[in-house]
C-alpha cells in the first residue's frame, strides 16, 4: 500500500518516516510519495528521509514527486500538512493580530482564521485530485487549524477525511510516564473541538483516577500541558484541559507574555527554519548524510524546546548540543495516523482521539459538526464514544467556537467579508464588531484580496 504526503517538504516529514519504519511491514505499507510545491526544500527533506531509511537498513520505498497527480495516483492513504504562504505568513498573521491587541496564534482566534481562509481553497483542489486519482484513499488532515479545516472539507462533501492532532496523544504519553504505567493500560477520554477539548475521564486498568489527579499538585506541575494553568482553575472545572485552552482561560497572561517577549512563536520558527535550511543547502548532503541529519535534529530540538515558552513566560529551556542526537520515534501526528491505520485494519481496534463528525456524540451539536473526541477505530469503522450532555460552561464555549467555524467556512466558500466579520465578532478572543471588521480588512489587504 502507498502513503502520500502533500506538504512533504515540512520538517516533520523526517520524523514521520522514522516512525513509519517500525510499523510499515505490519501495516502492509511499502511505498511513500512526498509532494510539495517547494521542490528545492522537498529534495533536501527527501534526502534526509532516504538516509533515515538507509541507516536503519529498511526497504521502504520513498519517492519525491514533481507534480501532485503522480504523488496521489494509487494512494491508499493521504496526509495533508500544508502551510499556504510559507512560514512568513504565520509571522504576518501574528503581527497583524498583535498590532490590534489580540492573540494571533495559528490555530486559535484570528491567526487560525487567516490561515484557514488561505488554506481551505487549496486543500479542496487537492481533494478533487484525490477523488479522481485515489478515490478510495483515507485522508488524514494535519493542516492547521485542523478542526476548522476538517469541517470545511467535510462540508464540501469529502467523507473519508479525518482530522488528526498530536496534542492528545502527547498528553497521554506524558501522563503515563509520570504515573509509571503502560500507555495501553491508561484510558484517557477527551471531548470538545480541536485545540478546545477537555479530559473528563482517566482510568488506570479500569479504575477512575481523574479526581485524585486533580488534587495532586505534583502531577499538575509535572505535566507540561497542565503546568501552565492555575491548579485551582482545573479543580474548579473538574476536567484536565488541552493546552490551547490557556489562550482562553489565561488570555491576558498569554497576550502580555507575547508582547513582552518581543517575538512571536511564528517568528521564532521562521528563524530556526531559515538557519537550518541555510546550513543544509551549503553542505554536500550526499557526501555527509549523517552530518546533515544531525544538523536537522539540532534545529528540530531547538524548535521543540521553545514550544509555548513565549506565551507562558517560561524560561525552562534545555541546553542542546549538536551531534549524536536521536531521531524522534515519530510519536506525534505520524503516530496518531499510523495508530488509526492499524485500527482500521484490525478486528479488535483501539481508542484514539480524532476530529470526526459528531453524529449524536455530544448532545446539542449537529450531526455534521466536526468534534475532537475519543473514538473506537476498527475494521467496523470509526465510532466516537458517546459523550452525551456536557457541563454548560464547556458546552457554551464549544457551541460558540463551532458557530465561528461554520461562519468562517461560509465566508471562505462565498468570499464574503460580511460572514468573515460575523465569525470574528463572535470569537471570544476578539468579541467586537469594529475590531473584527478592522482585522478582516487588514488581512484582506495583506494577502492581496482573499475575499
Amino acid at each position: 500500500m502507498k502513503i502520500t504526503v502533500i506538504g512533504g517538504a515540512g520538517v516533520r516529514t523526517v520524523i514521520f518516516i522514522n516512525g513509519l519504519l517500525n510499523r510499515y511491514k505490519a501495516l502492509k505499507i511499502d511505498k511513500v510519495a512526498l509532494y510539495d510545491i517547494n521542490q528545492e526544500k522537498l529534495q533536501i527533506i527527501g534526502k534526509l528521509c532516504k538516509h533515515v531509511i538507509n541507516r536503519n537498513n529498511k526497504d521502504l520505498k520513498l519517492e519525491t514527486a514533481d507534480n501532485a497527480i503522480d504523488a496521489i495516483k494509487g494512494a491508499d492513504y493521504v496526509v495533508t500538512t500544508l502551510r499556504v504562504g510559507g512560514d512568513h505568513s504565520r509571522v504576518v498573521d501574528e503581527t497583524i493580530a498583535l498590532k490590534n491587541g489580540v492573540i494571533g496564534q495559528e490555530t486559535t482566534g484570528v491567526g487560525g482564521f487567516s490561515m484557514a481562509v488561505r488554506t481551505v481553497p487549496v486543500l479542496i483542489e487537492y481533494c478533487e485530485l484525490i477523488k479522481e486519482y485515489a478515490p478510495n484513499a483515507w485522508i488524514f488532515n494535519f493542516t492547521n487549524p485542523s478542526g476548522l479545516v476538517t469541517q470545511a472539507l467535510r462540508n464540501a462533501g469529502y467523507d473519508k477525511i479525518i482530522g488528526i492532532c498530536d496534542a492528545p496523544s502527547s498528553t497521554k504519553f506524558r501522563m503515563a510516564k509520570h504515573l509509571n504505567v503502560e500507555e495501553k493500560d491508561l484510558y484517557v477520554e477527551f471531548f470538545g473541538l480541536n485545540h478546545l477539548s477537555w479530559i473528563r475521564s482517566v482510568k488506570n486498568t479500569g479504575t477512575e483516577i481523574l479526581p485524585d489527579l486533580l488534587k495532586d499538585d505534583e502531577f499538575l506541575n509535572d505535566i507540561q500541558e497542565f503546568s501552565m494553568f492555575d491548579p485551582e482553575l482545573l479543580r474548579s472545572i473538574g476536567f484536565l484541559p488541552n493546552e490551547y485552552l490557556y489562550y482562553y482561560y489565561h488570555r491576558e497572561k498569554a497576550l502580555g507574555n507575547i508582547l513582552k517577549s518581543g517575538a512571536t512563536r511564528g517568528k521564532t520558527i521562521e528563524e530556526v527554519n531559515i538557519r537550518m535550511m541555510g546550513e543544509l543547502k551549503s553542505m554536500d548532503m550526499e557526501a555527509d548524510p549523517e552530518g546533515a541529519l544531525q544538523i536537522f535534529l539540532y534545529y528540530m530540538a531547538v524548535r521543540e524546546n521553545s514550544y509555548m515558552s513565549i506565551e507562558t513566560g517560561s524560561d525552562k529551556r534545555e541546553v542542546i548540543e549538536k551531534g549524536n542526537l536521536k531521531v524522534p520515534d515519530g510519536m506525534g501526528y505520524a503516530g496518531v495516523m499510523l495508530d488509526c491505520i492499524e485500527g482500521l485494519q484490525s478486528e479488535e481496534g483501539n481508542y484514539l482521539v480524532l476530529s470526526v463528525q459528531n453524529n449524536g456524540c455530544i448532545t446539542g451539536l449537529e450531526d455534521e459538526d466536526v468534534i475532537e473526541v475519543t473514538c473506537k477505530v476498527s475494521k467496523a469503522g470509526i465510532e466516537p464514544i458517546p459523550i452525551g450532555e456536557v457541563p454548560e460552561s464547556n458546552y457554551l464555549l464549544i457551541r460558540l467556537i463551532k458557530l465561528y467555524e461554520k461562519l468562517t467556512v461560509q465566508a471562505i466558500k462565498t468570499k464574503s467579508k460580511e460572514k468573515a466579520i460575523q465569525a470574528l465578532t463572535l470569537h471570544p478572543l476578539i468579541n467586537s464588531y469594529s475590531l473584527a471588521k478592522e482585522l478582516v480588512e487588514q488581512y484582506d489587504e495583506a494577502y492581496g484580496g482573499i475575499f
